[in-house]
């Protein structure tokens, strides 16, 4: 899922403190009302868009999907894992940004899943806390209308009563829409994708990781080619929504500094690094199944991979972007086991070491640091070594594209693509 774009303060974004209003106001937090988001059809803010249908029809068109009728129709959106880290970061704020935007069209419900067994007041409150400081304090007093969307609130008894609920709030329409947002682990994928809708479509989107091999990878899609067509089946990786990522493609192919210098001839090593200044902090039990290696190496950063090295596709289309980067992938020479390095963190004065997470398996050897050494047998990059790092508890939380050029005696400044911030930011750093 692509977040918004962040390049100027979004209209969901706190505005700044001015003097007639304290900063404690500015960012006074959100919360839910006793329906879901407590948000209004168009009367919140004048900078608030409410839902214009013609918008979603364009947006179909723009990305060559069936235009809806949605005068006739609703839209359940169902995140599996509710409560999980993933859902209250980035999907449910993701979300309440494209509604108060007025991008989801008027008949709307969201619904959660999870193990966690929750009270729908509980639920409503912790989705709450997510949200904060998302809107300034006079947006917030405008929000006491009756709301067009609807939280109706948690599911833990099975998957046959989720989909009785939802049956029950889409009977108000003739036509029922359906959108699955899988952020669970893969081995209860195919348990979730029964619940299509009978009388709408059905889209299914697929969290990372998929599977934990390559046999894991493959039973999970015939899984899901038994309840799915291709076409209601959308793998992503989240981490493509930033703003750098999204525009790396047009930084390299657009720009008449960068793109003659992007070949072995003139770039001595490319790194690209995850870095964390936090540990598990609870989340071992689901941690300790991948590693880091699967839980960010082998999806995040090949995907950042792919992308800074493919070749020039022939245009900007979905297909055409994949099929260039599916050729910087088969070019790959295998990595071995000289060209990994791993690592656990451990105590240090007051900070846990990953052990002292009582969710990890006692004795546990699960990676929390890696760097591999890649190298790309083609032309372009022959010979040019690409470095992947991530790793958890490390000294600062950051995330970057490192690029080492070959000029001068001692090494030019790197070139760096920072990929923590929320605007795409290009500096250069200290030669290594």
């Amino acid at each position: 899922m692509h977040l918004l774009r962040t390049a100027k303060r979004p209209r969901w974004a706190p505005a700044r403190a001015t003097s007639s209003q304290p900063a404690s106001d500015a960012a006074a937090p959100s919360s839910l009302g006793a329906n879901g988001f407590g948000l209004t059809n168009g009367t919140v803010d004048e900078d608030v868009s409410p839902c214009d249908i013609s918008n979603l029809d364009q947006g179909c068109q723009a990305y060559n999907l069936p235009v809806n009728d949605w005068a006739h129709s609703s839209l359940s959106i169902v995140v599996l894992g509710a409560s999980g880290d993933l859902a209250k970061k980035k999907i449910f704020p993701a979300l309440f940004a494209l509604y108060y935007e007025g991008l989801l069209p008027p008949n709307v419900q969201f619904y959660g899943y999870a193990r966690t067994k929750m009270t729908d007041a509980a639920f409503r409150e912790m989705i709450g806390n997510t949200l904060a400081c998302r809107i300034d304090a006079r947006s917030l007093a405008k929000m006491q209308a009756q709301p067009t969307a609807r939280l109706p609130g948690l599911a833990t008894r099975g998957f046959l009563n989720l989909n009785t609920r939802m049956t029950q709030q889409e009977a108000v329409m003739p036509r029922a829409n359906r959108i699955f947002f899988l952020s669970i682990p893969p081995n209860v994928f195919l348990d979730a994708t029964g619940n299509a809708a009978e009388t709408g479509w059905t889209r299914v989107i697929v969290e990372k990781p998929f599977g934990r091999d390559s046999d894991s990878s493959k039973e999970l899609a015939e899984g899901l080619a038994r309840h799915l067509s291709e076409d209601q089946i959308y793998r992503i990786d989240h981490y493509l929504g930033k703003e750098l990522i999204e525009n790396l493609t047009v930084l390299r192919f657009s720009n008449s500094v960068f793109e003659p210098l992007w070949s072995r001839q003139h770039i001595r090593n490319v790194q690209v690094i995850f870095s964390e200044n936090f540990g598990t902090e609870g989340r071992g039990g689901y941690f300790d199944r991948y590693g880091i290696i699967r839980d960010v190496i082998q999806n995040h950063l090949l995907q950042i991979l792919a992308l800074f090295a493919m070749e020039q596709p022939v245009s900007l289309d979905a297909e055409d972007i994949r099929n260039e980067k599916v050729k910087v992938l088969r070019s790959m020479k295998v990595v071995g086991t000289e060209d990994v390095v791993v690592g656990q963190y451990r105590a240090k004065g007051s900070l846990p070491g990953y052990l002292d997470d009582t969710t990890v398996p006692k004795g546990s050897l699960t990676p929390t640091f890696a760097a591999v050494a890649m190298f790309i047998d083609n032309a372009r990059w022959d010979g040019v070594p690409f470095l992947l790092k991530a790793g958890k508890a490390l000294h600062k939380r950051y995330a970057e594209i490192r690029v080492q050029f070959r000029w001068g005696a001692d090494g030019a400044r790197p070139l760096l693509l920072s990929l923590s911030c929320t605007a795409a930011t290009v500096r250069s750093g200290r030669a290594i």
